[in-house]
């Protein structure tokens, strides 16, 4: 299901396709910020996000070969529940 699919089913729980493209963009603009922020958003039944840090590595790009330094920086991660 992506994005689009869940407006659709919300709209027929809402009856309004623009409260619920509002109740999905809202929701997804706080994990989003939440996130950011470097606090956890557990959901239960459905998963937890987090902030990731991700250590800086050495990688190698396709086209040349040559070798890159890649900095260490911060990713989202999901962890489904059960």
């Amino acid at each position: 299901m992506n994005k689009g699919q869940l407006v659709e089913a919300l709209e027929a729980r809402l009856g309004s396709r623009k409260a619920a493209v509002e109740a999905v963009d809202a929701v997804i603009d706080t994990i989003v910020r939440t996130v950011a922020k470097g606090e956890r958003v557990a959901i239960s039944g459905f998963g937890t996000f987090e902030k990731a840090a991700r250590a800086a590595r050495t990688g190698r790009n396709p086209r040349t070969g040559e070798t890159v330094k890649i900095k260490k920086t911060s990713v989202p991660r999901f962890k489904a529940g059960t």
